[in-house]
């Protein structure tokens, strides 16, 4: 059982105080009964409720892919850069998503926002090896020894040892390389302080996967979606 207002202003109905103005004009109906408080305890996946005579379709979690752009900030809030959030519309922003993880500002590609904190913790976590897949642009050449390296284990500038990790070359050559890694670890600047380790740079990173979800080529840089039912069920499985 969820407050009246808490449920209407979840559902993007106006802040706490709009709704409180919604319920005294008479405009929010229960079972057929015009709802009398804003502090009324309601069941939203048993009740019908009815806002200007619209029945509100009411869920507790939503679960968006965006594809995102440069120079865009993994965060829900800041006082100097854009972030996701921002970029998200007012009826999915009122659900207050977060971001899966993290991808650097000048990181692209998919990223994963919800406000299922569980389906969030499992998906982060290295105890449940959900694979993230990334195109990379190398400013020199990656080669086998290269690949071993990436099998065994790469440690980091402040010796972290990585798990191992996938490192395939799609193209290499003494002025740069095309590659595309597989880890699932989420530290933080991961796939560029890798091939630091190894003496090379990374010019260039979009996540093409998480898990088995790859990113939708549709969405242009900046737009997103709603996963459909069978991702969500995918997500909630991965492990």
């Amino acid at each position: 059982m969820l407050r009246l207002d808490k449920i209407l202003s979840n559902m993007g109905y106006g802040t706490r105080k709009e709704v409180k103005a919604l319920i005294k004009k008479g405009a929010v109906e229960i079972d057929g009964k015009v709802a009398q408080n804003n502090n009324d305890k309601v069941d939203p996946n048993k009740s019908t409720i009815l806002v200007n005579g619209r029945k509100v379709i009411y869920r507790e979690y939503i679960y968006l892919m965006m594809n995102k752009p440069s120079g865009v900030i993994s965060a829900t809030q800041d006082n100097y850069d854009q972030t996701v959030v921002d970029l998200l519309e007012y009826e999915d922003a009122v659900f207050k998503p977060f971001p899966v993880g993290r991808l650097d500002k000048d990181t692209v590609g998919l990223l994963l926002l919800t406000n299922d904190g569980e389906l969030n913790h499992r998906l982060i976590s290295p105890k449940w090896h959900v694979d993230k897949v990334y195109y990379a642009e190398i400013n020199k050449s990656v080669n086998d020894k290269d690949v071993e390296k990436f099998k065994k284990g790469i440690k980091l500038d402040d010796g972290y040892e990585c798990f191992p990790a996938n490192l395939e070359i799609i193209e290499s050559k003494e002025e740069g390389s095309k590659v595309r890694v597989t880890i699932h670890e989420g530290k933080f600047h991961q796939v560029k302080r890798m091939f630091e380790s190894l003496d090379k740079k990374v010019i260039y990173l979009k996540r093409e996967k998480f898990g088995t979800i790859p990113l939708d080529e549709s969405l242009e840089e900046g737009e997103y979606r709603e996963l459909t039912d069978e991702e969500v069920k995918i997500l909630k499985k991965e492990d």
